[in-house]
């Protein structure tokens, strides 16, 4: 019944402005891939399911696994690069360096009429980084970490795209003038399928023109036009959550881009270990909602995940007690925490689609401060189990609360919905937990909400920084 009234309430609140969101921005593009898809032929776009699987290489002995895994992660990612760039590996890079790295480095010493022994001597490691160092210094390529995701690493043509923006959900490298965009993002699936995921990309945004796409068990990709601009996507899927990158350019440059489209797109590690990131991003920050006097706080899960320790900023370090990956959501208690300013939690669905985002945004966003900030919002509808949001809501607050216009806690913001956005506009879609799934969590932790009615002010009370020390 609250799943109903979730949609009734949001159909009738959106119903006046249906002709003003007919056009509704829509995610990043996708990288080529090898099956035509015909979109105008609902039996085409069948054929795009699968696509035959690459022969197996052949499996690789204890002793080459063993020579690569004494290797920093760092290490083992560059030498695939260099083989990507040297064309001897096909597909994305590899962090534990497999059967597919070992046969490329096979394929590289054949070239070179060296031994096939799948374990690169120190004069072939020189010899593989000498051997496109000239093209990857003319286009600037270095591997970087996107600091919006720790642990997940790619390849950029720096002189190309020299400007880096960090949003919530990944990080953004484009040129002076915009001509090329390339563009990384993660998508909660909340129990949608890989291929729902691919139906919508494909069709959104309203502009975008798919040429070719390809699926299979946990990644997909796609490749077309998106008004003037080629477009590329690759997207892959593990733990319900998908993580993808796009690269866009002008039709006018493909002669420069279409040959480091496939080198871009195979160096991105999506699923990286946070462990191995920088020390630069040891520290990740986010919002709270503190749902108990005695120092309970909702959070969001990933924020919570790999921490080395946890602080709530004024407070002190907090334990995390629970978490539910199916709503995204984390249950911490904050050590010996007593008389907290808790905010009530109802049930019952926003009566209007304007809301009010509370959060704390990113220290390097407020001078070092850690001051609770509002910015508006407002509903946009219901994917699946999360309802999404008109909102660009500032780094940090991640975890934050949503507020209707009653002054009610209507749900817990979470990270952008890529689906629903793409570079073409640098700005991602806010999606929220709602109270009822809120509530549902808190019972099954036997924490007790607190019931009542609020306003904004009691809400911002209620908002805490929640820190993040990585291991």
């Amino acid at each position: 019944m609250r799943a109903v009234a979730w949609v009734t309430v949001v159909t009738l609140a959106l119903a006046s402005q249906a002709l003003a969101q007919a056009q509704t921005p829509a995610p990043a593009s996708q990288p080529a891939a090898k099956t035509k898809a015909k979109p105008s032929k609902k039996p085409a776009e069948k054929k795009e399911k699968e696509k035959p699987a690459a022969p197996a290489p052949a499996a690789a002995s204890p002793a080459q696994r063993a020579a690569y895994a004494v290797l920093p992660v760092a290490e083992r990612i560059s030498i695939q690069s260099d083989l990507i760039w040297t064309g001897d590996l096909t597909g994305s890079v590899d962090p534990e360096f497999g059967d597919r790295a070992i046969a490329a480095v096979r394929s590289f010493q054949r070239r070179n009429k060296a031994e096939e022994t799948g374990i690169l001597t120190p004069e072939q490691r020189q010899l593989l980084a000498a051997s496109m160092r000239t093209r990857k210094e003319y286009n600037g390529w270095r591997l970087v970490e996107d600091e919006a995701t720790p642990g997940v690493r790619l390849g950029v043509p720096a002189k190309l795209v020299p400007n880096t923006e960090i949003g919530a959900l990944g990080s953004r490298w484009s040129s002076a003038r915009g001509e090329i965009q390339i563009e990384t993002f993660r998508e909660k699936m909340a129990g949608a399928s890989l291929q729902d995921l691919f139906d919508e990309m494909k069709k959104r945004p309203s502009n975008r023109r798919v040429e070719q796409g390809s699926i299979n068990s946990n990644a997909f990709s796609l490749s077309g036009l998106q008004g003037l601009k080629k477009f590329h996507v690759r997207v892959y899927m593990k733990d319900n959550e998908a993580r993808g990158i796009t690269v866009m350019f002008d039709q006018a440059m493909e002669t420069i881009m279409l040959p480091l489209v496939d080198i871009i797109t195979s160096s991105y590690l999506p699923f990286g270990d946070p462990a191995t990131a920088s020390s630069s991003r040891r520290v990740n920050y986010g919002s709270g909602i503190v749902v108990s006097s005695s120092g309970h706080v909702v959070t969001e899960r990933q924020l919570t995940e790999n921490c080395q320790g946890i602080v709530v900023a004024g407070l002190g370090r907090a334990d995390r007690l629970a978490e539910d990956a199916a709503s995204d959501l984390a249950l911490i208690r904050v050590n010996g925490a007593r008389n907290l300013r808790a905010v009530p939690i109802s049930a019952d669905p926003p009566k209007s689609v304007e809301l009010t985002l509370v959060g704390i945004a990113e220290p390097d966003a407020q001078a070092g401060e850690r001051n609770v900030s509002t910015t508006p919002g407002r509903l946009r509808g219901i994917d699946g189990a999360r309802v999404l949001l008109d909102a660009q809501p500032p780094r940090g607050f991640v975890g934050g609360a949503a507020i209707d216009g009653e002054g009610r806690l209507a749900g817990m913001i979470d990270i952008a919905s890529a689906a629903v956005a793409g570079p073409a506009t640098g700005a991602g879609q806010t999606s929220f937990v709602p109270t009822a799934t809120i509530r549902k969590f808190m019972d099954s932790t036997g924490v007790a909400p607190l019931v009542g009615r609020g306003d904004v002010e009691t809400a911002k009370n209620a908002v805490v920084r929640v820190i993040c020390v990585r291991k």
